[in-house]
C-alpha cells in the first residue's frame, strides 16, 4: 500500500480509503468487522463515514473497530443532513455543528475526528459561521482538519479566501465524486485543489456499482443499488452511462482485468487524486477495489479508458483551447 500526505498537512494516509456507509446496513456487525480488518492488514489506515450513515449506526460500528488502533488509523465524520425532526437538527450552522459533533464523538468513542467534513455546501448559513465553528473545533482538538464534501470550485475557494483573512484554519481537503461517467471534477474542481495544495478523497468510483460489469446497455443484474434507491437512479439513469459502462467493462475484460480494479485505478490516476473512497457490502466485494493498487496506470492506458467516456466541456466552454486552433503561439 503507497501512503500520500494529505494535502499540505503532514498526515499521510493510505492511497485507498474505505467508506463505511455499508456498516450496520448492507452489511451487518461482523460481516463489517471482516472487512475492516482485511483493510488493515492490506495497509489501509483511512475510514470514511458520515452521521447519516444508517442514522448514526455506521459511526457506532466503526467506533467499537477503532477502539485498540485508534492512533492507528484516521477516521472522518460528516455533517449537514438532517439526522432528526428537530428544525434546527441540519444545516451548516453553528448550533447544528457543535451539536453533531459531540453525537459523532460519542458513537465513535473517541475524543477526536481526524477529518470533519461539511456534507454539502449550506445554502442558508453563510461560510463565515461554518469556517468559524470548524477553527473552534480544530483549536479544541475535538477535530484535527476540516473538509468540504459536494462543494464546487468556487464554494471552495471562497471558504479558502474566509480562511486566510479571518481565520487560522482552513479546509484541507475536499471530497467530489469522480470516475468514468462523472467527470464534472476534472473541470475546475481537481485543478483548483492542485494549485490550492488540498487533498482529494473523491467517492463512487464505481458509479454506484455501474463499472463493476454488472450493468450495460441491456444488460440488468435485476436488483442492486441503481435498480433499488431512487437517488442512484436518478444520478447514474442516463442511457449513455449504460453504453459507457458497457464498453468500459469490455475494455477491462479484453486487457485482462477485472472492471472494479480498473475503475479504481483510473480514479486513482488522476494527479490530484489523495485515495478514492471505496466501499463494499463484503469481503469478496472488497477484494478487488484494493486490488487496484497493483495496476499500472500508465498515460496510455489512462487515456484510452478515458476515450470510453465523453469529456466535459472546459470552464470557458472555449473547446478550441485543447487543439492548434486558437490565438496562442505555440512552439
Amino acid at each position: 500500500m503507497e501512503y500520500k500526505y494529505l494535502g499540505k498537512t503532514g498526515l499521510k494516509v493510505s492511497s485507498l480509503c474505505f467508506g463505511t456507509m455499508s456498516f450496520a446496513g448492507d452489511a451487518d456487525e461482523k460481516t463489517s468487522g471482516e472487512m475492516f480488518h482485511y483493510c488493515r492488514e492490506q495497509g489501509i489506515n483511512f475510514f470514511d463515514s458520515a452521521n447519516v450513515y444508517q442514522a448514526g449506526k455506521s459511526e457506532e460500528v466503526l467506533g467499537k473497530l477503532i477502539r485498540d488502533c485508534r492512533q492507528e488509523v484516521v477516521v472522518t465524520s460528516k455533517v449537514y443532513f438532517p439526522t432528526g425532526q428537530d428544525i434546527n437538527a441540519g444545516g451548516a450552522s453553528r448550533k447544528h455543528i457543535l451539536d453533531a459533533v459531540e453525537d459523532s464523538l460519542r458513537r465513535l468513542k473517541t475524543d477526536y475526528i481526524d477529518i470533519y467534513y461539511i456534507h454539502r455546501f449550506d445554502d442558508y448559513t453563510s461560510l463565515e459561521e461554518t469556517i468559524s465553528v470548524l477553527d473552534d473545533l480544530i483549536r479544541q482538538g475535538r477535530v484535527l482538519y476540516a473538509g468540504a464534501s459536494n462543494f464546487s470550485a468556487w464554494q471552495t475557494v471562497k471558504a479558502l479566501g474566509i480562511s486566510s483573512s479571518c481565520v487560522k484554519h482552513r479546509f484541507e481537503c475536499i471530497q467530489p465524486m469522480y470516475n468514468i461517467v462523472k467527470r464534472q471534477a476534472e473541470v475546475e474542481i481537481l485543478p483548483m485543489a492542485l494549485s490550492e495544495g488540498l487533498g482529494v478523497i473523491p467517492y463512487s468510483p464505481l458509479g454506484g456499482g455501474l463499472l463493476t460489469g454488472k450493468y450495460g446497455k441491456y444488460k440488468n443484474p435485476g436488483s442492486g443499488r441503481l435498480i433499488d434507491n431512487k437517488m442512484y437512479k436518478i444520478r447514474y439513469g442516463s442511457e449513455w452511462m449504460f453504453e459507457t459502462a458497457e464498453r468500459f467493462s469490455a475494455f477491462a475484460k479484453e486487457n485482462g482485468f477485472d472492471p472494479v480494479s480498473l475503475a479504481v485505478a483510473w480514479v486513482a490516476s488522476h494527479p490530484a487524486v489523495t485515495a478514492p473512497i471505496i466501499g463494499a457490502r463484503n469481503i469478496r466485494q472488497l477484494k478487488p477495489s484494493i486490488e487496484s493498487v497493483k495496476i499500472v496506470m500508465t498515460d496510455e492506458l489512462r487515456q484510452e479508458i478515458s476515450s470510453l467516456s465523453p469529456e466535459p466541456s472546459p470552464a470557458t466552454d472555449r473547446n478550441e483551447e485543447g487543439a492548434d486552433f486558437n490565438y496562442e503561439v505555440r512552439k
